[in-house]
């Protein structure tokens, strides 16, 4: 690849940064109160659900590649994580686990295997 098609690819992601950073503002607003509903319903601490959005936001916006997409917090998973807070004993083991799950679709996807998943 040479160094004009890298600039390339940098300078698409900007072009339409003045109307995408006001959009995530508010998309922003619109996800707070679902998060903190799903951390409270899910028996995780209130700030793990703002992490959770702002961090979910980003990366989703950034990786999707569309020119729109909508993302946000799903009611179903607070019964999912809930039940593994309890079956894992504490939050923090439950976030280790999180974390090498990760890990591993990492791996996965980086050895196309991602059908195991």
């Amino acid at each position: 690849m040479s160094v004009f098609s890298n600039l390339w690819t940098i300078k698409k992601y900007f072009n339409h940064l003045g109307s995408d950073i006001p959009a995530g503002i508010v998309v922003f607003f619109v996800a707070v109160p679902l998060c903190l509903g799903i951390a409270l319903a899910s028996g995780a601490p209130l700030f793990s659900g703002v992490i959770a959005g702002i961090v979910g936001g980003i990366i989703v916006g950034l990786l999707s590649g569309s020119q729109l997409g909508v993302s946000g917090p799903a009611a179903g998973v607070a019964v999912i994580v809930l039940t593994a807070i309890q079956d894992l004993g504490s939050y923090e083991v439950f976030l280790m686990a999180v974390v090498l799950a990760g890990f591993f679709q990492i791996a996965l996807g980086v050895l196309r295997a991602g059908i195991i998943g």
